[in-house]
């Protein structure tokens, strides 16, 4: 990042600038696929993954290094009593992580995949945002930096997933931010927040957006002000992964909220992410249809950590081993249609 300077101009820019699909490269997965002893369209949504996944590489579908990376962070709005869980828990599960005790950890060794966890300074919990904005420009932007730097090592399918108590609440705040409606629309239970724990919920994120209301035009302001440490992160692990040709999988509720920051800067910002799933919280179907996307999995889960963008990274790499595997009917000797 340059010195000079608003802490988040490089950021703006990067955003004004990003790289498109490799035209080439999908030309030709499009026109193997033609050839591959198959209906064409037989596979269906996996023949999108394959093609998705060559626009986005620049070359023939394929996944060999894929990682899962969990950012971590806490955040000061759990004063308001906005959930059942301490913000102690988060330390503990990446703890968890670490020791290999979490279900994330179970999907990876399933898949095949590889396993980050970052811990975003979660003995400094971010301001709470019912009083104040969450970080300062310099804080924002130097954690969205942090994040650009935690995909460096040659990975080639990046899933974004996160860990942090009271981290639905900020989630349910960006998106009324950016999309309006009511605190109800997009607060959900989170952990298990019911009862007065889920009115507070909906109060703290209602009295959060009005706090803020006059700045959030701006999509890095309602980062910087309504976001935290490990939404900053996974949005610099998104811009990273597009400047450098890596096809991304977005798990979650939270995780979606911080894309959605990056598509409000850039319409094209998403164009090499996918969904990995819908989960539980009520609100998050309704933020992926305004992403215009379509999730790959609806299975009902809400446990964060990066888990149904793990799971889905085992379809993306079936599509790209179908495609790659599968012999074309000259190959096969099989009579393609007349």
């Amino acid at each position: 990042m340059s010195a000079s300077g608003l802490p988040f101009d490089d950021f703006r820019a990067l955003l004004r600038s990003l790289p498109g699909p490799d035209g080439a490269a999908l030309a030709a997965a499009r026109e193997r696929d033609a050839q591959l002893t198959k209906p064409p369209g037989a596979l269906g949504r996996l023949e999108e993954i394959a093609f998705w996944l060559a626009a986005w590489t620049g070359r023939a579908p394929a996944v060999n290094r894929p990682l899962v990376a969990i950012f971590a962070g806490n955040h000061g709005v759990t004063k308001q009593g906005v959930t059942p869980f301490p913000p102690s828990v988060t330390a503990q599960m990446v703890e968890n992580f670490a020791a290999g005790g979490a279900a994330i950890n179970q999907i990876c060794v399933s898949h095949d995949l590889g396993l980050k966890v970052f811990d975003l300074a979660l003995e400094y919990p971010t301001a709470d945002i019912t009083e104040d904005a969450a970080l300062s420009e310099r804080d924002c932007a130097a954690t969205m930096a942090f994040g650009m730097e935690a995909v460096a090592g040659g990975t080639d399918l990046l899933c974004i997933g996160e860990m942090g108590i009271g981290n639905t609440t900020i989630a349910a705040a960006i998106n009324l931010a950016l999309y309006g409606g009511t605190a109800q629309d997009w607060v959900g239970p989170g952990t298990g927040s019911q009862g007065e724990v889920l009115s507070r919920k909906i109060a703290a994120v209602e009295t959060a957006v009005a706090l803020h209301s006059a700045h959030l035009s701006d999509p890095l302001e309602v980062l910087r002000r309504l976001g935290g440490r490990e939404i900053a992160a996974m949005a610099g692990a998104i811009i990273a992964a597009r400047m450098q040709q890596i096809p991304v999988i977005i798990d979650g509720y939270v995780a979606t909220a911080a894309a959605a920051i990056l598509q409000a800067a850039n319409p094209a910002a998403l164009d090499h992410c996918l969904i990995g799933h819908v989960s539980g919280e009520p609100g998050h179907m309704k933020a992926i249809e305004m992403l215009g996307k379509t999730p790959l999995l609806a299975l009902g889960m809400r446990l964060g950590e990066g888990t149904g963008a793990a799971l889905a990274a085992g379809i993306v790499k079936a599509a790209a081993a179908c495609h790659s595997g599968m012999a074309t009917f000259a190959q096969a000797g099989v009579s393609n249609k007349i």
